[in-house]
Formats: C-alpha cells, sequence, structure tokens
C-alpha cells in the first residue's frame, strides 16, 4: 500500500435492528459447507437453537450435508429461517423450523415436545441461541436486559436440555456455545461475557453429570464472527473493523466454526467430554 493511501475497510459501517437479518448484511456471511458430505452423521435428527442464521445456520446445513435431519428454533427471522431451512432441503434433508422467545421456560419445553414429536428423538442438541447489547458502563445494564441476557443465553440451555433429555438415546451428543468473552472478558459485554462463563462451568458439569449415561456434552467458544448479531448490537464504526483486532486480523466466517462442531457431534470425538474448542482467529485463552 503507498504511503498515505487510505486503508480500505473490511465492510462497510452497516446497522440493523435487534435481533437482524442475515440477508442484509453486506457482505452476506459465508454458511456453505466447504466439502462433500461422508455420512457421519447419517440418520441422526439434531436440534440448533438460533438456527436461522450465523454460525446455527452454518451447522444446521453441515449436519445436514452429513446426513442429520434438523430442526432449527428461532426467534422471529423468518426469512432468514427459510432460507436456511431451503438449504437443508437442498442436501436433501428434512428441516423443521420453529419460531419461539426461548427465554421463558414453557416455550422451552414446548419447543422441544414439538421436535420429538415430529422426529421421535434428538440424537444431537446445539444450545446456540444468544442475545448480547452494548454498554459502556455497568451501571447502564438494567435489570430487565440482565433478567432478559441470563434467560436467553442461559437458562434457556438448562430448559431445552432437561427436556431434550428425555429424548435422548445412548450415544447422544450435547454443544453448547460459549465465546472467547467467557475467558478473556469484554468491557462493554459484562452481561453477555458472564453468561457465556455460566456456559462454560454448566457444560463441564453437565458433561461429568450425563457421561454416566454415554451422552457427550462438549463446546464451542468461537472468537469475533460474522454474524446478524454483530450488525444489531455495535455502531457502524465498530461493525466496520469488527475483527480487526485478532492475530488473524479479520472476522471468521460461520462455514470456519461449524466444522467444531461437526468434530464434537460425530464419534470422531468419542473420547471428548467437557472440552471447548476455540476458533478464534487466533487468540490464546486458557480454556
Amino acid at each position: 500500500m503507498q504511503k498515505g493511501a487510505k486503508k480500505r475497510p473490511i465492510r462497510q459501517p452497516q446497522r440493523q435492528s435487534k435481533p437482524g437479518l442475515e440477508s442484509k448484511l453486506d457482505p452476506v456471511p459465508q454458511s456453505a459447507p466447504r466439502h462433500p458430505g461422508s455420512g457421519k452423521l447419517e440418520g441422526k435428527v439434531a436440534l440448533i437453537t438460533g438456527g436461522d442464521s450465523g454460525i446455527g445456520r452454518a451447522v444446521a446445513v453441515l449436519f445436514a450435508r452429513e446426513g442429520a435431519d434438523v430442526a432449527i428454533a428461532y426467534l422471529n427471522e423468518d426469512p432468514d429461517a427459510e432460507e436456511t431451512q431451503r438449504l437443508v432441503e437442498e442436501e436433501g434433508r428434512t428441516c423443521w423450523v420453529i419460531a419461539s422467545d426461548l427465554s421463558w421456560e414453557d416455550n422451552c419445553r414446548r419447543m422441544v415436545n414439538k421436535v420429538v414429536k415430529q422426529f421421535g428423538r434428538i440424537d444431537i442438541l446445539v444450545n446456540n441461541a444468544a442475545v448480547h447489547w452494548e454498554q459502556k458502563r455497568l451501571e447502564d445494564i438494567g435489570t430487565d436486559q440482565l433478567l432478559k441476557t441470563f434467560a436467553t443465553n442461559v437458562f434457556s440451555m438448562f430448559w431445552v436440555t432437561q427436556t431434550a433429555l428425555e429424548a435422548m438415546p445412548k450415544g447422544g451428543a450435547i454443544i453448547n456455545t460459549a465465546s472467547v468473552t467467557a475467558y478473556r472478558g469484554s468491557p462493554s459485554l459484562i452481561d453477555y461475557a458472564s453468561t457465556k462463563g455460566a456456559i462454560v462451568s454448566f457444560t463441564r458439569s453437565l458433561a461429568g453429570n450425563l457421561i454416566k449415561r454415554n451422552i457427550r456434552v462438549n463446546g464451542v467458544a468461537p472468537g469475533p464472527i460474522w454474524t446478524p448479531l454483530i450488525a444489531s448490537t455495535f455502531s457502524g464504526d465498530k461493525v466496520e473493523a469488527f475483527g480487526s483486532d485478532v492475530p488473524m486480523a479479520r472476522a471468521g466466517q460461520p462455514a470456519e466454526v461449524a466444522p467444531a462442531y461437526l468434530f464434537l457431534a460425530s464419534d470422531d470425538s468419542s473420547y471428548m467430554n467437557g472440552q471447548f474448542l476455540h476458533p478464534n482467529g487466533g487468540e490464546i485463552v486458557n480454556g
């Protein structure tokens, strides 16, 4: 680059209202699997919360390519959910979509029961739904926001998992989405980072509890990944530079994270339990 030349932005500044739509992101996140399937999940049934877009969409499509039928739960982003359903069905698998606010216990239990009624069982559960709001000061985090963040990010995992276990056979796999913020914190996402720390402890505790039932529990702790949650949370300038502060100097794509979930869902990870994988652009964490 010539001296004095203006550095090209990583992406254009942009902002969406929550929860955000993937189709409106510029550029659109990369969700398509990168390799042919090999039947690693043949005949399995997977439930993915927050499966309409971002990491959840990429996981849903990859699981389908590997032979799984998929159910996705999402809040209200119907266009995104319909696109995920189309992509899963292009892989030759069934995709069932359920709109539900998982910050409420009854909704979690009803959603899971609908999936079980449709498919008969749940072999793989991916607890992925999450929200966050940026606040500069601890005092700015109101009780409503605090409760909503914990209810969506943590409580829903308890309620969804409790109900799913009733229909999960031996050999099942549970994968929980945490975040790099669980390990290094986040000055402007204090409540969100706190929920992700709770998810790490929940995962490790549940792993020890369920292994006697031959159900493995692991997690993924992504770094900065380009999803609608980013454009619906941060200012335009932060969106423009999102991910530039990690060693790889860029945000990751959902398609780069999804294989971590496939590994933990398949027999390839048969000797892993209570562990976290860290697709985060090279940031070193004690995980």
